[in-house]
């Protein structure tokens, strides 16, 4: 089978690779052309993800990278795994899953008398196999993969298909949803053993979908139609966000009584069963936990829904990133210093531990709202070398980590520690710095003298 990546990021690289080591020919489609060049001479620009993997099935012939969307035409198959951020309006923005399906739908257009072929020898155009692909012989599956709220792959995107291919879905080609599933960062978490859940726009759409994904993963779970496929999505990491409020909430709470809330969740998930342990933090990152219950809370209002648990939830999470600059002020006033001229150092700029993605990171929130204090600030991350540009932090780009060495690290009045990396030396730390305000329970294991830590 030819299958088409489009959106060669953090989801749509893994995924085309994974297709490709299950035998299959990909092609990954991206508009930036150093992604592209890159991947063509068998290098990697996503930390988790090694060069030698990329290379290997581009050797075999299985994997190529283009920015030339005219070979579009060429695949059988084509999933769609670009950004769906929110505006500044905190509304979704589908621009991305639109625009992509205006580049593809041209290339839908298959031969109609190979097609009509192909679907007798099937028995029927509605029961198309897997096997019956054979490039303009029959219909062409679209599959988003984009995490969107409910209607989106049989509304918006499957009429921008059809107006521009003049083709109907379920018919002229197949259309379903298939959200996607990744831990970054986590050696047990491969794409093939991850269950896929997928939802087709017909009966027809969903068998030839989860034929495709057989290629690739070990389970393949089909429910309904593509709308619960996509609240499956929603549902995921709905609940992450809101239990993560929750710890959030009560390590305010605890921290008041003097009650240490990683000892309390230490003890709590000793309990076999009914808990699940979750971790307060500095604020949310990723491109999903802080951004997808926003799409449902945005879509419910369309129907006269309130979310109000949802929204609370969100409410919490965007605010703790100003109780970490309470805190830190705390710590620095304890040392006769104001905020504003202090060097402030945040430990951590990717969003989540041992990874190079900077998505929405809470630490971009901190340095802005420090800097409005009037304080000076750097970072310092092993996996983020160098900001690159951002939509949403276009003025921070080209800003670079400091390195790593006593005599830098303790020219600052204080380090916040908002992401806790493997590879920093916290032992280090604790002897080169002035005062650590900790928001991740990072130097609970390591010896410092008193007075030195500040828990966020």
């Amino acid at each position: 089978m030819k299958i088409g990546i489009v959106g060669l990021g953090y989801v749509g690289l893994p995924l085309g690779l994974q297709f490709a080591a299950g035998g299959s020919q990909v092609t990954g489609f991206d508009i930036d052309p150093e992604k592209v060049n890159k991947l063509n001479r068998g290098e990697s620009y996503i930390k988790h993800i090694k060069a030698v993997t990329i290379s290997t099935q581009q050797k075999c012939g299985r994997f190529s990278a283009t920015a030339d969307f005219r070979k579009l035409k060429e695949m059988d198959a084509i999933i769609i795994c670009v950004p769906t951020p929110l505006t500044k309006q905190r509304e979704p923005d589908i621009s991305y899953i639109l625009e992509t399906g205006r580049a593809i739908a041209p290339h839908l257009k298959t031969d109609h008398r190979k097609q009509k072929a192909a679907g007798k020898r099937a028995g029927g155009q509605e029961k198309y196999q897997l096997s019956d692909f054979s490039g303009s012989a029959s219909p062409k599956l679209v599959v988003l993969e984009s995490t969107t709220y409910p209607g989106t792959t049989d509304g918006e995107l499957r009429q921008v298909l059809e107006k521009g291919s003049g083709l109907k879905a379920g018919v002229g080609f197949h259309l379903a949803f298939s959200p996607e599933r990744e831990d970054p960062a986590n050696p047990a978490s491969l794409v093939e053993n991850i269950p896929k859940v997928v939802g087709g726009f017909t009966p027809a759409c969903l068998k030839i979908a989860c034929e495709m994904y057989s290629l690739a993963v070990k389970t393949v779970v089909p429910v309904a139609s593509c709308r619960e496929a996509e609240a499956t999505k929603l549902l995921e990491n709905i609940f992450r966000s809101v239990n993560i409020a929750l710890v959030n909430e009560l390590k305010l709470i605890y921290a008041e009584m003097g009650i240490d809330i990683w000892s309390v969740i230490a003890a709590a998930k000793t309990k076999p069963f009914g808990f699940m342990p979750f971790y307060p933090g500095p604020g949310l990152g990723g491109h999903c936990i802080p951004i997808d219950p926003f799409y449902l809370t945005w879509k419910a209002r369309e129907f006269g829904q309130n979310t109000r648990f949802i929204e609370l939830a969100g409410e919490i999470n965007t605010a703790m990133p100003n109780y970490v600059v309470a805190r830190t002020a705390e710590a620095l006033n304890e040392k006769k210093k104001p905020v504003n001229g202090s060097r402030i150092l945040i430990l951590g700029l990717a969003y989540k531990s041992n990874v190079d993605d900077d998505r929405e990171s809470p630490s971009y929130v901190l340095m802005d709202l420090f800097e409005k204090q009037g304080a000076k600030v750097a970072y310092y991350d092993p996996h983020v070398p160098a900001i690159r540009h951002t939509r949403d932090h276009p003025h921070r780009a080209g800003q670079k980590s400091i390195r790593w060495a006593r005599r830098v690290i303790s020219t600052f009045d204080v380090v916040v520690i908002s992401t806790a990396h493997a590879a920093v030396n916290y032992e280090q730390l604790a002897q080169w710095s002035r005062c650590i305000v900790d928001t991740r329970n990072t130097m609970a294991k390591v010896k410092t003298k008193k007075g030195l830590v500040w828990k966020a």
